[in-house]
């Protein structure tokens, strides 16, 4: 689904597609928990498992319009918050582009690097690291 983001398309739309690739083992099941009529109060398990934590982050997306209102709806669904806010994060954000993610909570980020004499990596160097990691070629 992050990937027929990226490439400029809409996955809410492209869903039946994206099935194919599950293993037909698992195909129905993801179908279930992927229906536009599917709620996540219809889940049979946690919503920090595999199935219910995507169907979750996609009802999130498809009930809002904007990146922080994905996130809020999905965690205001309660249980695994950060699990499920995760995942509809990063959909939301293959969706809706880095620019949409409020800056009131990019701003505070920051990863202390162990090691390193106190060094402190910010959003700035988040962001070239995540570049330099996204232009590397698979083999190193």
């Amino acid at each position: 689904m992050i990937r027929v983001a990226l490439d400029g398309a809409n996955p809410l739309n492209q869903l039946s597609q994206t099935l194919t690739a599950a293993h037909p083992d698992h195909r129905q099941r993801y179908a279930t928990v992927l229906a536009p009529s599917w709620h996540p109060d219809q889940a049979t398990e946690f919503n920090g498992a595999v199935w219910p934590c995507l169907g979750s982050a996609v009802w999130a997306l498809r009930t809002t319009r904007s990146y922080e209102d994905a996130l809020r709806a999905a965690i205001d669904l309660g249980g695994d918050t950060d699990t499920v806010a995760a995942v509809t994060g990063g959909l939301a954000g293959a969706i809706y582009g880095p620019a949409a993610i409020p800056t009131t909570w990019t701003e505070p980020l920051h990863v202390p690097l162990s090691g390193s004499g106190g060094r402190t990596l910010r959003l700035p160097h988040l962001l070239d690291l995540a570049r330099d990691l996204a232009e590397r070629p698979a083999s190193d």
